[in-house]
C-alpha cells in the first residue's frame, strides 16, 4: 500500500433538494457528494497539489466502451502528448481493496491501455505499473516531472 498524505481541502458544498452537493473545479458543475466522490474530490487534490499534475490533463468520469458495456472511469490522467498515462479507481472508505477492485481497473486498462493504475478508498491506496510482463505494485505514485517524459 502507499501512504497518502492529503493535502488541506477546503470544498464548497451545498444543500439542495434534499441532497448535499460538492462543487467540483474539474468539472466545473455541482455533483452529488457520495461517499466515493468525496474520495475522488480528495485524491483529485493530492494529484494536483502534492504530485503537481496540472488539472487541464486530468478527465474525470468519463465513459468508455468494454466489448458491449458501457462504463466509466473514475480518474484519468493524461501525459503531454495527450495520451492516457494513469487511471485512477475510487471506492467508498467502506469498501476494502481487493483482488475484484483490481480486476476493474485492469479490464478497464484494456480498453485505456495506461501505463499506471490506482485503487484507493481514501484510506488505503495501491497503485501498480502495468507492462507487458504484467502489473508491479509500487511503493509511491509517480509526480508529474515523471510522467511528462
Amino acid at each position: 500500500m502507499i501512504k497518502i498524505e492529503f493535502p488541506p481541502y477546503r470544498p464548497k458544498t451545498k444543500k439542495e433538494n434534499g441532497k448535499e452537493l460538492i462543487f467540483d473545479t474539474f468539472r466545473k458543475r455541482w455533483v452529488i457528494l457520495t461517499p466515493e466522490e468525496w474520495v475522488r474530490q480528495n485524491f483529485l487534490q493530492y494529484l494536483t497539489q502534492v504530485k503537481k499534475y496540472p488539472p487541464q490533463l486530468i478527465a474525470i468520469e468519463k465513459e468508455i466502451k468494454l466489448g458491449e458495456l458501457k462504463k466509466r472511469f473514475d480518474i484519468l490522467v493524461y501525459n503531454n502528448n495527450n495520451e492516457p498515462q494513469m487511471m485512477v479507481e475510487c471506492k467508498e472508505m467502506n469498501v476494502p481493496l481487493n483482488v475484484a477492485v483490481l480486476e476493474q481497473a485492469l479490464r478497464y486498462n484494456q480498453t485505456l491501455g495506461v501505463k499506471y493504475i490506482v485503487i484507493t478508498n481514501g484510506a488505503n491506496t495501491a497503485g501498480f505499473l502495468c507492462d507487458s510482463l504484467g502489473a508491479t505494485e509500487l511503493t509511491d505514485l509517480p509526480d508529474f516531472s515523471i510522467q511528462s517524459l
